[in-house]
């Protein structure tokens, strides 16, 4: 028997599939979209794009942004009673209104 994959989309067909309409090149304002420290986000994958994508527990997760680092954002979380840090890239994340 072959060992099963457990990479870092396994288990993901559903929750990274994206729905027929939003298929085929991203608005480029999603990638250079700005965000200022203290700003609410939430994470929103965005399966098309590889680089700079958080891994999938953390999808649909609200953050608060930390700070800057190259074109990516640190976005501190609470996972359960731990606070976490992420690294993740504009294209990925969602301004909470």
């Amino acid at each position: 028997m072959v060992k099963r994959s457990k990479g870092l989309r396994s288990k993901s067909r559903h929750i990274l599939r994206k729905k027929p309409r939003d298929r085929g090149v991203i608005p480029i304002t999603r990638a250079l979209q700005q965000f200022e420290e203290g700003d609410y986000v939430n994470i929103v994958i965005d399966s098309s794009i590889h680089k700079g994508m958080p891994h999938i527990r953390f999808h649909g997760q609200t953050g608060k942004i930390e700070g800057k680092q190259g074109n990516s954002y640190i976005v501190g979380i609470t996972d359960g009673k731990k606070n976490k840090s992420l690294i993740i890239k504009p294209e990925h994340l969602r301004r909470v209104k």
